[in-house]
């Protein structure tokens, strides 16, 4: 199948349906689908449970998880940063031929459609939730879009574990729950954590060429060798809390379950030591973000385990 998206009718042989698959990064999408599950989970330990509002705050939280990731292409493109050689990109401009209107017009239209969904939850909830809901869609965007991006800064990582990891978690138990828990604040500290994790993963591996351009992100401002003792440091953290809530009598030891992630943990921090090629960390990468998603269904698991029995 051909496929023209520019004006000098450049072409590509591939299925286009994989084209826009690769151009959202669906890998990086479970960072928004895992805390929504948790959030709703804990709620659902509450006895609250209100599929519609599950339902739509899912699909907002990947639409906007998704139009971050083009709003990362467009930006990324105006600014030197992606070549045809790059890796962990879709790829959309500088493989595909697609316009750079296309790509922040197909973003903006996903945040669209996330503000449609954001009014039917806030009308179901509360309209605080509006502030809070068009706060998250603005660092989506100026995690790389605006003068001064924040994936230029040593802060890209706490941006986004606490607005991708640690807040949505909080939003879907409130939603449906009407308040928020303790419970549902200790629980979501972890898995804040581990979103941001990915975030540093990305950022190991760009290491280089984010230095070439300026960019001043932890790995540059760490280095890449303290950097991982970081990751490694802070995945050990995310697993000991939880040992820490069950000690505690918070949360039910069936949360352990989320242990059996570990391996994944340990793959990811092994795989980047002493590695230096983009290509060489891709794997190291692929267990970062699998750690946030076993972690996270894993634990999701546990306390449904505990709900029923």
């Amino acid at each position: 199948m051909q496929i023209q998206y520019n004006s000098q009718s450049l072409s590509y042989e591939k299925r286009a349906w994989k084209v826009w698959w690769e151009l959202i990064r669906p890998h990086t999408l479970t960072a928004a689908f895992v805390p929504v599950l948790l959030g709703t989970v804990l709620a659902l330990l509450q006895g609250k449970m209100n599929f519609g509002l599950f339902a739509a705050m899912m699909a907002a939280s990947i639409l906007i998880q998704a139009a971050t990731n083009l709003f990362n292409e467009y930006y990324d493109f105006k600014r030197g940063l992606d070549t045809e050689k790059s890796i962990g990109i879709g790829g959309g401009i500088v493989r595909h031929g697609m316009t750079p209107g296309l790509i922040i017009k197909l973003a903006l239209s996903l945040y669209g459609i996330s503000l449609f969904l954001g009014v039917y939850i806030c009308a179901s909830s509360s309209w605080w939730l509006a502030l809070v809901g068009l706060l998250c869609m603005a660092i989506g965007y100026l995690y790389t879009g605006g003068p001064l991006p924040i994936s230029s800064t040593p802060f890209g990582e706490l941006f986004s574990g606490f607005f991708m990891g640690f807040l949505i978690i909080l939003i879907a138990f409130f939603i449906q729950a009407g308040y928020v828990s303790e419970t549902a604040i200790l629980v979501a500290i972890p898995s804040g954590i581990l979103v941001g994790l990915i975030n540093l993963g990305n950022n190991l591996r760009d290491h280089d060429g984010d230095k070439a351009n300026g960019r001043k992100t932890l790995p540059i401002v760490l280095g890449p060798r303290k950097a991982v003792c970081l990751l490694g440091m802070m995945f050990a953290f995310s697993y000991l809390w939880l040992l820490g809530l069950v000690a505690a009598g918070t949360v039910t030891p069936w949360i352990l379950l989320a242990f059996l992630s570990l391996p994944k943990a340990i793959q990811a921090t092994k795989g980047f030591k002493g590695k230096a090629e983009p290509i060489a960390m891709m794997p190291a990468m692929k267990s970062t973000a699998q750690t946030n998603t076993f972690f996270g269904l894993l634990a999701a698991l546990g306390l449904l385990i505990s709900y029923f029995s």
